[in-house]
This record gives C-alpha cells, structure tokens and sequence, in this order.
C-alpha cells in the first residue's frame, strides 16, 4: 500500500507495509480524507511531527472481530485512551494522559490506504451522509464541542472570527441553534457558504468593534486572532480558543484580567451532535471542497491546502 510521510517539512508518498490488525481494532480502507489546518502545521514544524498525517476521514472496514463494522462505512474519534484512568472513566478520554492521537501523537494517521483504529473509537455512517460529507464529522465535532462547554442561551449574539474551514463550521453550527452569529473573514466568497446558512458576515477590515460580544470564537489560524478576539469580547465575556498554531502566542494579560475575561482552550467534541447535524442537513459542508486529489498526488494536495482562499482539499483512496 501507500501512505503520506511528513518529514522535515516535506510531503511524501511511499510505499508502506499494510498494518496488522491488534486485538480490539479494527482495520479500516480509506475512501476519503480531508487535509485540516493542524496537519498543514504538521508540515510547518508543530509537535516536531514525522510520520503519516490525517486524522479526518471516512473509510470502510475490512478486518473487525465485530461483525456489525465489518464492510459498513464509519468515522473514528481521533484519541486512542486508555479507558482506564480516571479522565476516561469520566468520559473524557480526549484528556487521557496515556492517549495517543491519530495522525499526531504515537499513532499512524489516516492518510494510508488502509489504517487502524479501536472499535470502540468508530462510528458507523448513516447512507444518506456521503462519504465527501463524512469527512466533515471531525471538524464539525469540534465545531459542536462549544455548545458542550457554554451554555450560550438561543438569540445570543456570537462573533466568530476566521472565515476557513473551522470558522465556517462553527458559525453555521451556532446558526443551527438559532443564536445571531457574526462571522468576521477577509474572503467574500468563503463568507456567501455562511450567508446561506443565515449567518450574518462582516468583511474584516483594520479595525474590529471592541467590547461589543458576550461571546467571541476565535478560529483565525494565526497569532494574531487571539489578541483580537480579547479585544471584542465585553467585561466578564468568554473566548473560545479554537486555533491550532505551532509558534507561542504572545498576549496582553491585563484586559484579560482587568475585563475578566474567560478564556476556554476548546478542541474535540463527540461525533453524535456532528452525524445529526449532517444526516438531518442542517449544515452544509460540500460547498466547502475545493478540490479532491487521489492520495498518490499528496503533495500536490497539501501545497494546494496551503494556498490562500482554497477550503477543504480532500485526498481520495486508492483501493
């Protein structure tokens, strides 16, 4: 088979062994996968990754002691717990401290003709989502995991900062609970996806209204999206961190402290809220494909990813 490697900042396809099959996983054959800004800050040098990126996808199963996954199509949650500690005993296992992540942390990722994952990480793919919309049941977890962390009452004005794929996301998720979303981007024609869902857009310019939100998502991407979003957000408001950037941030503590503020790190979310969301097609996600790329031409691919105003590329398997 063949799988995508990263190292020292270069993309490359090779030739790899088909993975063996440990008790309690189940062998999955890629049908797609979709290339995220965190595996673009792979390439770029986060974590100090190499090895095979991609923890977005939809794939088939092939080998599983459950014979209901067996031939079914499924997704998989990323972190590989223990389920022993007391973080998974709690449900949490995102935060197990012996986790490994796929595709990021000590677990080979999903960018492979065939790849492994615990059975009991899999989720099994309605046949009215497409596998191109399948791939968004990551991202559009995490998108969710906010709703899970706040309790942001309907009606609530929500400023969500960045227009790219996780932005995009996030705003048409907090639509769908019919909370008055601003989404603040710098791509008029990123922006119309989320017009169409109801979301009200605003071109970022130099300046953006200070102090004017309870509630501000930052999912800019970049360093500079934090301070900003500080910035918008009222005394006593909340700001979700949603970017993942491989350079320290640099912030100004004091409005933070003297606004009291509350910052929320916000990462993965269950992957139930995200399948209804797209079997019951309360967001569109297949306006957001920019291009589809077989896995063979995953260089092409992630330079691709990386252009200025592309979405989602997403890589096809070869199998």
């Amino acid at each position: 088979m063949i799988a995508v490697h990263l190292e020292s900042k270069r993309v490359e396809v090779r030739k790899a062994r088909r993975p063996q099959r440990p008790e309690g996983f189940a062998v999955i054959r890629l049908l797609r996968g979709g290339i995220c800004n965190t595996d673009l800050e792979l390439q770029r040098g986060y974590y100090g990754f190499s090895g095979t990126p991609g923890h977005e996808f939809i794939g088939e199963v092939v080998e599983s002691d459950n014979a209901d996954l067996l031939a079914r199509r499924v997704v998989g949650e990323i972190n590989l717990a223990c389920r022993k500690c007391d973080w998974c005993r709690k449900g949490l296992g995102r935060h197990c401290p012996k986790r490994s992540v796929l595709g990021i942390v000590r677990h080979p990722g999903a960018f492979r003709e065939f790849l492994t994952l615990p059975e009991a990480n899999l989720h099994v793919v309605p046949n009215s989502i497409s596998d191109e919309a399948a791939v968004f049941v990551e991202p559009l977890a995490a998108a969710c995991e906010i709703l899970d962390q706040a309790n942001i009452r309907r009606g609530s004005e929500v400023a969500v900062l960045g227009d790219g794929k996780l932005g995009l996301l996030i705003a048409q998720v907090l639509r769908a609970q019919e909370m008055e979303v601003h989404l603040y981007g710098r791509h008029r024609q990123k922006m119309r996806i989320a017009e169409r869902a109801g979301v009200e857009t605003i071109l970022a310019g130099k300046k953006t209204p200070s102090s004017a939100y309870d509630w501000v998502i930052e999912a800019t991407g970049s360093s500079e999206g934090l301070r900003e979003a500080i910035r918008m957000a009222r005394p006593r408001g909340t700001v979700f961190m949603k970017s993942t950037v491989h350079r320290p941030v640099a912030i100004d503590a004091a409005p933070v402290i003297v606004n009291e503020i509350t910052l929320v790190g916000s990462r993965c979310g269950r992957f139930e809220p995200a399948l209804n969301l797209l079997q019951f097609r309360r967001v569109n996600v297949t306006d957001m494909i920019s291009e589809t790329l077989p896995l063979s031409q995953a260089r092409r691919a992630f330079a691709l990813a990386a252009k200025r105003g592309v979405l989602k590329v997403l890589l096809a398997g070869e199998s």
